[in-house]
């Protein structure tokens, strides 16, 4: 492979094999495993500094060898190194790129310097560093004339823009994710899916307090007009979320079930009004009437004073 490729050449293919497989063993997935894992990418790191490290070494001693050799042998040993590259184009790009000298012509850069035999040589700066370099200024003048002189759109304009278009998208997403509601959010469920679901689930935790028709046993009646936290599904809703009055009545329940969980069950426990139980409970609390105060059905006139009132109150 010495005689096919140039050194840098090299180092990346042998790298990227080796990339190739850390990422076919670990398997992490959408991402990289090098941006997955810190560790690997130390690992990655730590393999591509000895491959160069490898290619320093072996460099080294090669100019240790020529170093030995006569002027005809150099010059042999080089020629046959220079065929042996396939790829001589690329080998033509790297040599322009470095820009440094050949061994056999390093007697025309030698400075007069002499330290105890170790000479100096007068080498220019590479072209890739100088090419680099002049990037960078042209860079730098586009990005003061873009975003200082001409007010272009800077990092700060993006997040704006990114920070709006994530409220509208998550607004977009509230509308369909049920389980984000909360009790501000909350709204009445007609669907038959989740009316069913929240059936489900006052059976499981509901029936023991309030009966399977709701008529109320150690829990109130449900089927009444009569309420004492509220009969909105958000009254409703919070009582479910947080439990009925301090020292007395319902627990919470936000512990064990979900939020959609709550607005199912308290779509359903809605579903109960208008109904007949088998044998209701006496009715408590204050008769509930959602605003705007209509259809008040009693005959009994110091029940619909009740009612009035507490409408105002609410």
């Amino acid at each position: 492979m010495r005689r096919l490729f140039p050194s840098w050449i090299r180092v990346i293919v042998v790298f990227f094999i080796i990339f190739g497989l850390v990422e076919y063993i670990i398997d992490s997935g959408e991402k990289p495993a090098f941006i997955e894992y810190p560790n690997v990418t130390l690992f990655l790191l730590l393999v591509l500094l000895i491959l160069i490290a490898i290619e320093a070494i072996i460099g080294a001693l090669e100019n240790v060898m020529l170093f030995k050799l006569d002027e005809e042998a150099k010059a042999r040993f080089l020629a046959e190194k220079e065929k042996g590259y396939k790829f001589t184009w690329l080998n033509n790009i790297y040599k322009k790129l470095v820009g440094g000298k050949p061994i056999e012509e390093e007697s025309d850069i030698i400075i007069d310097h002499n330290y105890d035999g170790i000479k100096e040589l007068d080498n220019s700066l590479p072209p890739w560093w100088l090419y680099g370099f002049y990037a960078t200024i042209i860079f730098g003048a586009v990005y003061m004339l873009r975003y200082h002189v001409f007010d272009g759109e800077n990092q700060y304009d993006e997040l704006e823009t990114e920070l709006a278009d994530a409220k509208i998208a998550i607004e977009q997403y509230k509308k369909t994710a049920k389980n984000l509601v909360d009790v501000n959010t909350v709204t009445l469920l007609t669907d038959a899916a989740d009316l069913s679901s929240g059936k489900t689930i006052y059976d499981i935790n509901c029936v023991a307090c309030h009966m399977a028709d709701g008529g109320g046993g150690i829990g109130p009646n449900l089927a009444d007009e009569h309420w004492i936290l509220g009969g909105d599904i958000k009254s409703i809703y919070k009582t479910v979320s947080e439990g009925g009055r301090s020292g007395k009545g319902m627990i919470s329940w936000k512990q064990q079930l979900k939020p959609l969980e709550m607005a199912q069950v308290s779509s359903y426990i809605l579903t109960f009004q208008g109904t007949t139980p088998a044998n209701p409970k006496a009715a408590e609390g204050d008769i509930w009437v959602n605003e705007p105060t209509t259809n008040i059905e009693s005959t009994d006139a110091e029940t619909v004073e009740k009612a009035i009132d507490s409408t105002l109150i609410n």
